[in-house]
């Protein structure tokens, strides 16, 4: 299902000398892209089962751990983070197609097998190993990223003002449904909101953490804000005003998504409009600093392992999804799981664990081996 090819090279180019030429592939995205797939695969570098017991650090590892309902982590960043790319990715990645003479129907076809086939692959991963009958879900971010593709490609074909209007539509449409359907306990009930409803009546199953197939709706709209991010990084503007563009719409987005939680809850597992727009202040934030790091500042050594398991992301995470267990048991063999160190102990056994995934992206980069769909 996935592919074996040969990208351009993981190494970013020189930085140009007229810093408001248009990009053709940012290596602040390349590097961003990379430091959101290894968070992913980290196992919270062990952070909070080695802080949970501490009362002083305890806030800390529950960074690292997904919020119960309400409220936002640094973990509940992530699928923002990853999705926000794939947006950002689609300017640039169409007009590289259409460079080669692709059509818009072929630019369709090649959307949808990429859907289809992460969905797919979603699935495969997600019934793995499992002794169970298999289900079908359409949850996992994959196949969140993959529904929400789909409709952004739509959208995408429109005119700009056609594509606010939709937004605004997506929008209204994913509030309206949980407002006109409420639960015993109101719009938002965790176990019998609409999301809840629809998944059992369609699927015959509710996912475990009161997730609900309904959020693509919401992670479609975070990657529709990728993608305009990414036609603006396209432009020929100068360093400056890409920065600035970047940390005032991340100040925005975070005041929006604080406004909003009065009213709307920031729910990440519902994926509602407060969480839309704070995650995404944060995200372009963490976009805007590589970007300083990277384009302005020229620090690029640093990017190395970010980008090597950037570039083979469908391997690692399928890695992590399907062998990561397997390989820290292993580990812990030779290792003891540190447990001299007690708790603490989880922080280099991650750290290891993390390193040698890193280790095999760079072996596959070496050789030319990039897993892509």
């Amino acid at each position: 299902m996935a592919s074996v090819s040969a990208p351009a090279p993981v190494s970013p180019a020189a930085p140009a000398a007229d810093d408001s030429a248009t990009p053709a592939r940012l290596a602040s995205l390349d590097a961003f892209r990379g430091l959101t797939m290894i968070l992913l695969v980290s196992h919270g570098f062990g952070m909070h089962e080695a802080l949970s017991g501490n009362p002083s650090l305890a806030w800390l590892g529950d960074q690292f751990e997904h919020a119960a309902w309400a409220g936002c982590t640094l973990w509940d960043l992530i699928q923002p983070a990853f999705t926000f790319i794939v947006g950002v990715a689609m300017p640039f990645a169409f007009a590289a197609r259409q460079a080669r003479g692709a059509t818009r129907g072929a630019l369709f076809g090649h959307v949808l097998w990429r859907a289809a086939a992460l969905i797919a692959l979603s699935n495969i991963l997600s019934n793995w190993g499992s002794t169970a009958p298999l289900k079908f879900q359409l949850i996992n971010v994959l196949c969140q990223i993959a529904l929400g593709y789909l409709l952004c490609f739509g959208l995408w074909l429109l005119p700009d003002r056609a594509q606010i209007a939709a937004a605004a539509g997506l929008f209204a449409l994913h509030h309206a449904l949980f407002y006109l359907f409420p639960g015993p306990a109101g719009p938002f009930d965790p176990t019998g909101n609409i999301g809840i409803r629809l998944d059992l009546t369609l699927l015959g199953y509710n996912y475990s953490g009161l997730y609900t197939t309904l959020n693509f709706l919401g992670n479609a709209l975070t990657i529709l804000a990728g993608m305009w991010t990414g036609l603006f990084l396209r432009r020929e503007v100068t360093h400056a005003r890409r920065l600035r563009t970047l940390l005032l719409s991340a100040v925005l987005c975070c005041a929006a998504g604080l406004a909003l939680a009065p009213f709307i809850p920031m729910v990440k597992r519902l994926w509602l409009g407060s969480f839309t727009f704070f995650s995404l202040g944060w995200v372009l934030l963490g976009l805007a600093a590589c970007y300083w790091m990277v384009e302005v500042r020229g620090w690029r050594r640093w990017t190395a392992p970010a980008l090597v398991a950037g570039a083979n992301s469908i391997f690692i995470y399928s890695f992590s999804q399907v062998l990561r267990g397997w390989l820290s048991r292993g580990l812990a063999a030779f290792t003891g799981n540190f447990a001299v160190l007690g708790p603490y102990g989880a922080i280099p056994h991650n750290l290891a664990v993390l390193g040698i995934m890193i280790g095999l992206c760079y072996w596959l980069h070496q050789r030319k081996i990039y897993f892509k769909l």
